[in-house]
């Protein structure tokens, strides 16, 4: 695989380097959000300011689709969601456009292995698994981001990369033929995330780009071709598809912890090295990691210790789901709990037990003892207050909802039922009251009018015409090859060459140019693009490179 930090076969030794605070980041200069949030890379709580006003470009990591989607990837995304949230929807607190880019990685050994076992394409298991985890999603009622980006899509872009990053003088090839990356080549800001004693030593100094298949003399170039073709590619070399949107400059990147390092360390390593600039990202956000109760080890795909949303939304609500993630801070570890969820349920039961209750005094079916108004709008105040000032605090979640729930139980001590009616009604401070609530809910993720969302199978259709367009591709291209048909030049006698479709493919050619015109009123356009590199089909065929040819013609 690509760009893992490992020890070397007969790799030049790394010279020791003092780390300097050189390493750590530079300041930022531009619109202060009003939030504070943890960064990784200075291990303290700093002021969040992006380049641009009231705009935060995000890019996080993705599942790898080989499996069903499991309540570890639904934590990550769903308090990724949640603090997300709080930054767009925060009226009138914060208000930043986020542009968010999620990288999914739809081709891995693990994907190659899996379609092996289920006799399949690895296209169609990364697909199948892709649109089920957009659906679970979608049930948890997470926002997707602003675009899905796709290791498969990216591939000429990927080789681009790591060429410039090779023209750029960040690589080393051992005698073995084994290609590194040169940490020294970047100074000493290696280690941004981690703290390695205060020295980067030989095994950190040395960033391991991919293995030869030739022991020597290979073409860098041809090489990097070879390893693509056969899907060992890397997640250190994603951060790419997220510099193709955002460039040099990226505001926020997200995590779970066990990828600080070596990933997202080496992300910024390959990262600065490709743009030649001093500091690629600004902050970096790590979550900590849902355990299984009892467990130590992370919920995971690969420890089969997981339960799938799927399973998951038998027995629990979105809703009661966004509330477990609520009452624990983003870079805590979980435990995940028949009675952690419990708790989460008695929570969202008292909260919407009192929007009924609230909503029945107003309506006039209610009668309560005296309101005390005056002391329900300081209340409501001060609530909306502290939880703003808990949400610019790193996202401090948890204290939020323990301000909500004083405003609530405030609120239930004075909706207290009664014979009759004492005094004058107040619905109006219950009105404000069950408004915030709601809204601050919503931004939250918890629907608290519980409305029934409808499923979109737009993903899937998507994926039911790429196969369709990749079908007539192949029939297309069967038909267009040719047979050489000898003749003879009437002035000079010579023969010439001709190059004919065979009369029996003809009809082949038919049906796929009347497939092309009938699926153009239906909104599906069939165009010829040509594969950006430098490799011929057969060549491609020959290196068992399924996974390139797919951005050949169509």
């Amino acid at each position: 695989s690509l760009l893992s930090t490992v020890g070397g076969d007969s790799a030049p030794k790394g010279r020791h380097q003092t780390i300097s605070n050189r390493r750590r980041r530079s300041h930022c200069m531009g619109f202060d959000t009003g939030v504070k949030t943890y960064n990784s890379l200075t291990k303290q709580k700093e002021p969040l300011v992006l380049a641009q006003e009231r705009i935060a470009t995000w890019y996080s990591c993705g599942p790898t689709v080989y499996d069903h989607a499991h309540l570890g990837h639904a934590w990550y995304v769903s308090l990724l969601d949640q603090v997300q949230n709080v930054e767009r929807r925060s009226y009138p607190y914060f208000e930043i456009n986020v542009i968010h880019v999620m990288v999914i990685t739809d081709i891995d050994d693990k994907i190659i292995q899996r379609s092996l076992e289920q006799n399949i394409s690895p296209t169609v298991l990364a697909r199948m698994h892709e649109e089920e985890f957009k659906r679970d999603m979608q049930a948890l009622r997470v926002l997707p981001p602003a675009v899905y980006m796709r290791v498969t899509d990216n591939i000429p872009q990927i080789v681009a990369f790591v060429e410039r990053i090779i023209g750029n003088g960040h690589v080393y090839v051992t005698s073995q033929g084994n290609v590194y990356f040169d940490t020294q080549s970047i100074g000493d800001r290696y280690g941004k995330l981690v703290n390695l004693g205060g020295i980067v030593g030989e095994l950190a100094m040395q960033i391991y780009f991919y293995r030869s298949r030739y022991k020597k003399g290979g073409k860098i170039a041809k090489l990097f071709l070879i390893i693509l073709c056969n899907g060992n590619i890397h997640k250190h070399l994603f951060a790419l598809v997220c510099s193709s949107v955002f460039g040099s400059q990226l505001d926020i990147h997200s995590g779970g912890i066990d990828l600080a390092f070596p990933h997202h360390e080496n992300e910024i390593a390959q990262s600065e090295a490709y743009h030649q600039c001093e500091q690629w990202g600004n902050y970096f956000l790590h979550s900590g990691h849902l355990h299984l109760k009892g467990s130590v080890e992370k919920m995971s795909k690969s420890l089969k210790n997981y339960v799938t949303i799927k399973d998951f939304l038998e027995s629990y609500t979105a809703n009661e789901f966004r509330l477990f993630c609520l009452l624990t801070r983003y870079r805590s570890a979980i435990d995940y709990s028949d009675a952690s969820m419990n708790e989460a349920r008695s929570t969202l039961s008292t909260i919407s037990a009192f929007c009924h209750t609230a909503q029945a005094y107003m309506q006039g079916h209610l009668q309560c003892q005296p309101i005390e108004e005056g002391i329900l709008w300081e209340r409501l105040s001060a609530t909306q207050s502290s939880v703003r000032k808990a949400l610019a605090d790193d996202f401090d979640t948890p204290k939020a909802v323990n301000v909500i729930m004083s405003l609530i139980h405030h609120g239930n001590c004075q909706l207290q039922p009664a014979t009759k009616n004492n005094g004058p009604r107040c619905p109006a401070v219950f009105g404000a009251m069950l408004s915030y609530v709601r809204e601050i809910m919503a931004v939250f993720g918890v629907d608290l009018l519980d409305r029934k969302e409808v499923h979109d199978s737009s993903g899937v259709l998507n994926n039911v015409v790429e196969e369709l367009v990749h079908f007539r591709s192949k029939v297309r291209k069967f038909a267009l090859s040719v047979e050489d048909q000898a003749s003879q030049n009437p002035q000079t006698g010579s023969e010439i060459q001709k190059r004919h479709p065979q009369p029996d493919r003809v009809p082949l050619l038919k049906v796929c140019d009347a497939l092309r015109n009938n699926l153009a009123p239906l909104g599906v356009h069939i165009k010829v693009r040509f594969l950006p590199i430098r490799l011929s089909a057969a060549e491609l065929l020959k290196e068992n490179s399924w996974l390139l040819y797919k951005h050949g013609t169509l």
